[in-house]
């Protein structure tokens, strides 16, 4: 294998065959290739693209680098849920229990928070003695004893995915569909899945603004899966304004432990989560219709068995056995909590749902800098929905700070990232389309 060979081939915009592929992939994880060459490879990807059997090529090299993860002990369906990144999207939390409540085993990977999104482990973290890179040996044992484990990808999942993300982090790379692609599922096939659903968010708050963009990536992604033997679909959904009433990590660790309570329901985020818990179980063959699927995830909550799952999943991995029973022995608080008033009566009609996200970064509650330290106590709660008719004055969501000249200037621009009109708005569905 001649690596300039390989990059001057894709420059050129011709198809390389799986063989090339996997030897360049080989030649990465291995060290064998400069930075320049993995640099000059994404960019010749960037600008030329690859066919659908490239990319699942390159998944599958990818996957091959290091570790793949083996269920054959356990008697159960193998799936998982991805989502491309959101504001107030705390789905994983809730819906890892739910389905496992429902005879699914979920070994879930998840990640730290990019850019303006929230990260499902910053988000655990604020757990108390929650461990989110256990050995091998113990993911396992949660996923086999509890139903469902979320941690973090580890150095021998996917290697080679870590060492090209980290310079087309760095080379204008990253917003390339098959590199996206072949990153993503990667690692979900690393992880031994039978079936995946996809949340590909679209709106303000997301990666992919346009509906058009979104539905060119979800199409890659369940196309590409399938091609590599893992039964996938996703469902795209709305991002143009939090999906929970809470942004930050603590806040919204609190917001799934009152869903697993039964203290929330009807809301958007629930639509959102009985629907990915529906095409999971119909996708595992658990369910016959997504009618008796959501039936059966209503009933995993309304009996407990949801909450069950995640307090066994939590204690197994170090954290507290009654956390839903005692969030605040637990969860810690911001010393400042303060009203946002909405700034004129009206309804809610938009709202800036990343500037929101880049908030809760500007209070601490997010990284700007990789190495930097989150202060999970801070963030928004009590976010009031699009489409509520407020008067001046009003609550229109809670700001928990480290001090109160943090509080002012976070409740100040949360307040400007909401528009408020005379005449009530037109919304669209939390739910956009199924692919």
């Amino acid at each position: 294998m001649i690596p300039q060979e390989i990059i001057r081939r894709k420059r050129n915009g011709d198809e390389l065959d799986a063989a090339d592929i996997s030897a360049f992939i080989a030649a990465l994880a291995a060290g064998r290739l400069s930075e320049g060459q993995v640099g000059a490879f994404a960019m010749a990807v960037w600008f030329k693209g690859m066919s659908r059997a490239e990319t699942v090529a390159l998944t599958l090299a990818m996957a091959d680098s290091g570790d793949r993860l083996q269920w054959a002990d356990i008697d159960r369906p193998i799936a998982d849920k991805h989502s491309t990144g959101g504001v107030g999207d705390n789905v994983s939390l809730m819906l890892a229990p739910i389905a496992a409540a429902c005879g699914l085993a979920v070994p879930m990977i998840s990640g730290r928070g990019l850019g303006h999104t929230g990260g499902t482990l910053d988000k655990l973290e604020s757990i108390p003695g929650y461990m989110i890179t256990p050995d091998a040996d113990l993911f396992h044992k949660v996923v086999k004893e509890a139903g469902c484990a979320i941690i973090g990808q580890t150095g021998a999942l996917a290697p080679a995915d870590g060492r090209l993300y980290a310079v087309r982090d760095v080379t204008a790379t990253v917003d390339s569909i098959p590199l996206i692609t072949a990153s993503i599922l990667s690692k979900k096939l690393a992880a031994g899945l039978e079936t995946l659903v996809l949340d590909v968010k679209v709106g303000n708050g997301a990666f992919m603004v346009e509906r058009d963009q979104a539905e060119i990536l979800a199409h890659s992604l369940v196309e590409v899966a399938n091609g590599a033997g893992v039964k996938t679909s996703a469902l795209i959904t709305d991002m143009n304004q939090p999906l929970a009433d809470s942004a930050g990590n603590a806040v919204e660790m609190r917001n799934c432990l009152d869903f697993l309570a039964g203290r929330k329901s009807d809301t958007r985020l629930a639509t959102v989560v009985l629907a990915f818990a529906g095409e999971m179980l119909v996708k595992s063959g658990i369910a016959a219709s997504s009618d008796e699927a959501e039936r059966m995830a209503r009933q995993s909550l309304s009996s407990g068995k949801a909450a069950e799952v995640f307090a066994r999943m939590v204690s197994m991995l170090g954290g507290p056995a009654d956390l839903i029973e005692n969030p605040d022995r637990y969860l810690a608080k911001a010393p400042v909590e303060k009203p946002v008033p909405a700034a004129r009566s009206g309804w809610l009609a938009a709202c800036d749902a990343r500037g929101i996200g880049v908030s809760v970064i500007d209070l601490g509650g997010g990284r700007r800098h990789p190495a930097d330290r989150i202060d999970h106590r801070v963030g928004f709660s009590d976010l009031l929905p699009l489409g509520t008719r407020v008067t001046a004055g009003e609550p229109i969501a809670l700001v928990h700070a480290a001090d109160e000249a943090a509080a002012e200037r976070a409740a100040a621009a949360l307040a400007a990232h909401y528009r408020i009109t005379e005449d009530r708005p037109e919304l669209t569905p939390v739910i956009a389309g199924l692919i």
